[in-house]
This record gives structure tokens, sequence and C-alpha cells, in this order.
């Protein structure tokens, strides 16, 4: 069995990736009937040889991609061509597996610096000096 390269760094084995074709919908006429085309791609998780972390994003990444089980369901059939299909699910399964590898920054809180609390306070008051003189003295 071959490996199927998915990121850098992320290879897994084809035995891993299970792909079952249905028959598509849409145009496409007697092909549509006759011939399986779309594809659909289950891969659990853990074969994916990603770190913890990775795989708890990975998951959320995929949202309702992911069964109970822990795998990843990728559906594609948006060509008339199952080979087409096959490598388009392979493509979504790599930008999902690159995303989750990246690690999100940590935002560190910063408080507004001086000058910009003296200019949002002037502005303040530069707009409710601007209400106050378009009210009329009644």
């Amino acid at each position: 069995m071959g490996r199927v390269r998915l990121g850098p760094g992320v290879e897994v084995d084809e035995s891993d990736l299970d792909f079952a074709f249905q028959a598509g919908s849409g145009p496409g006429g007697q092909n549509v009937n006759k011939v399986a085309t779309r594809c659909r791609l289950r891969v659990r998780v853990e074969a994916l040889g990603l770190a913890p972390q990775q795989q708890e994003r990975l998951l959320a990444l995929a949202g309702s991609r992911t069964t109970q089980a822990g795998e990843i369901l990728i559906e594609c059939g948006e060509s008339r061509s199952a080979v087409a299909n096959k490598e388009a699910c392979l493509e979504r399964l790599g930008v999902l597996v690159k995303k989750a590898m990246v690690r999100p920054r940590v935002r560190r809180a910063t408080r507004p610096t001086r000058g910009s609390k003296e200019r949002r306070l002037t502005a303040k008051k530069q707009r409710g000096e601007i209400k106050r003189r378009r009210q009329g003295g009644d």
C-alpha cells in the first residue's frame, strides 16, 4: 500500500482512507444514472498521526462533517469523473489538515494608550457640544 501526502509532514496510508462511490446528482444525463461518480471519503483522525492539540483543532474545523466515532466525512460530487471527485476529497482533507496544524495566536491583553483615551474623550465632548447646541432654548 502507498502513502498519501496531505500536508507538510503528514502522510497517511491508503488503507486508512475509506472511499465510497455512489450515483451523483444534477446534470449529466445517462452518465449520472449509470456511473457512480460521487465520492465520500471517511478517515479516522487518529490515523493521520497528528498531535492531540492538532486533532482537536481538526475536529473543530471539520464541524458537522465529523462522526461520533471520531471520523471525518468529506463528500464531493462536483465533477462527472470519479477520479476527479476522489482527488477533490483528498484536496479538501489536505486543506483541513494544514489549517489544523497552524497554532492560533494567543491574544495578549493590551490597554488603551493615554493619547487614545484623550482623543476618545475629546470626541465625546465635541459630540455632546453639538447635541447641546441642537437643543432649542424653549
